[in-house]
Parts: structure tokens; C-alpha cells; sequence
């Protein structure tokens, strides 16, 4: 009869163990799940900001988009004014297309022996020069002329035309194909991100719409202050449907 009492005793004890076991290993299960899962806040921002200012001082002719308008890369969007410029480069063509002629008349004179070899090579020297002369002053007038480096949107203009620009900027430029999205993560979560993994972000006001991006940047450096580390993932947007500057919200699939 004791061994009996015994032996229940000790099956009860070992039922109650293995329940105990199996609802902390669900409990704990479930908490990795949620981490893995957790939802975290993030901010949308352009990928490039440009402040373009002139590569020399001088007084604005006109500039040609206004604040939210789009520019492609290599689009004209101011200029100086340029009168003296252009006065050098018609000089300079001149001189050029004076040398062209000048060796084409000379040519048949040489053939006949009439002008010496060394004639014909300060001619053909001073023609040469010409050309390089041309091309300096076509240099100097591109100059005067401000391109956007950049595809995407003015933020600010800076001065207006008749305004003296020197090292200070004309215009604000800003890409958001892509967008960075900058996202602070718990230290609890290192190791979990990594480059390459997918993102689902939902920006606010996007009636929830969701977005795919691919994490670029895990920050190795942990800020001690707040115990957080920084992450970025790139978000296409080709059509710019998303605004920057929008709050969003992320999550991380495996």
C-alpha cells in the first residue's frame, strides 16, 4: 500500500512538473515571437539634401523653378548674368574660325615652297591656340550657369534675380526616390536586423497602406544614453507617392 501511495505521489509530481515546464516554454516562446514582431517607430526622410550654390560670385539673371517644383539631374536652374562671357567666347571663335582660314589659304603656298615649314607651323601653332583659347572661354561662360546635380524637388530658393550670390546657397534640393527611412532600435534587439532584411513600413495618414524596403545601414554603435542603436532602410518611390517628413511605423520579416 505504501509503494503504491509512492509511486501516485511521484507520477503526480512529475504531471505537475511537466506542466509547469510546458507553460513557461510557451510563455517564453510567445515573448520571443512578439520581439520579433514588435512594431517600431520610424521617420521618413529625403535620401539627398543639396544646398547648390554658384562655383563663382556674381549677380543673378534669372532662376528658372520655384519652391516644390521637380528638376531632373542636369536641368538648368538659374543663371548669372554673363554678358562679358559671352563676349569672350565670340572673341574666341573668332580667332578660331581667322586661323582655320588663315592655314586653309596658306596650305597651296606650301605644297609650291613658297612659305617655309616653319611658317606653316606658327600658323598652325596660333590656330591651336586659338582653339584652346575658345575652349577656356566656353568654360568660364558654363560657369555661369547653375544645373541640378540631382533628380528631385526645390525645397527653398535662397536669393531672386539681381541678387549678388557668392558662396552662399541659391537653392535647396532634395531627392526622395529613395526615401531613408531612419528607425531607432532597441539594444535588446541587436542582432535581430541585419542588411538586406525586408521592411514593411506604414507611413501615418496612409490609411493603411503599406510599403516594402530593404534594411542598408545597421549602425554598430550603441548610444549608452538611451541604450538604442539606428537603422536605415531604403524606400523606393518612383512616383514620390510618400511625403518625407511623414512618422511611419516599421516591421522587420525574417
Amino acid at each position: 500500500m505504501f509503494k503504491i501511495r509512492l509511486t501516485g505521489a511521484l507520477v503526480f509530481i512529475s504531471s505537475l512538473f511537466l506542466s509547469v515546464h510546458t507553460l513557461a516554454a510557451n510563455e517564453y516562446g510567445s515573448a520571443v515571437d512578439s520581439s520579433a514582431d514588435e512594431v517600431l517607430d520610424c521617420l521618413l526622410e529625403p535620401n539627398e539634401e543639396i544646398k547648390l550654390s554658384s562655383q563663382i560670385p556674381g549677380i543673378i539673371d534669372k532662376i528658372q523653378v520655384e519652391r516644390g517644383d521637380k528638376v531632373r539631374r542636369g536641368q538648368v536652374v538659374a543663371q548669372l548674368k554673363s554678358g562679358v562671357e559671352r563676349a569672350a567666347v565670340a572673341l574666341a571663335q573668332a580667332k578660331v574660325d581667322f586661323g582655320k582660314r588663315k592655314l586653309v589659304r596658306n596650305e597651296d603656298l606650301y605644297k609650291q615652297e613658297l612659305i617655309s615649314i616653319h611658317e606653316k607651323d606658327e600658323m598652325e601653332t596660333e590656330y591651336r591656340l586659338a582653339e584652346l583659347e575658345l575652349n577656356v572661354a566656353k568654360e568660364q561662360l558654363k560657369l555661369r550657369t547653375l544645373r541640378s546635380p540631382i533628380t528631385g524637388i526645390v525645397t527653398e530658393r535662397h536669393h531672386s534675380a539681381g541678387e549678388f550670390v557668392g558662396e552662399d546657397p541659391v537653392l535647396t534640393l532634395v531627392s526622395i526616390d529613395p526615401l531613408n527611412v531612419e528607425i531607432i532600435v532597441p539594444v535588446s534587439r541587436m542582432g535581430a536586423i541585419h542588411k538586406g532584411m525586408t521592411a514593411v513600413i506604414e507611413p501615418e495618414s496612409s490609411n493603411g497602406e503599406r510599403f516594402t524596403g530593404k534594411v542598408d545601414i545597421v549602425d554598430p554603435i550603441i548610444d549608452a544614453a538611451s541604450g538604442t542603436y539606428t537603422v536605415r532602410v531604403k524606400l523606393p518611390n518612383p512616383k514620390h507617392r510618400i511625403a518625407a517628413g511623414l512618422k511611419c511605423q516599421v516591421s522587420f520579416k525574417k
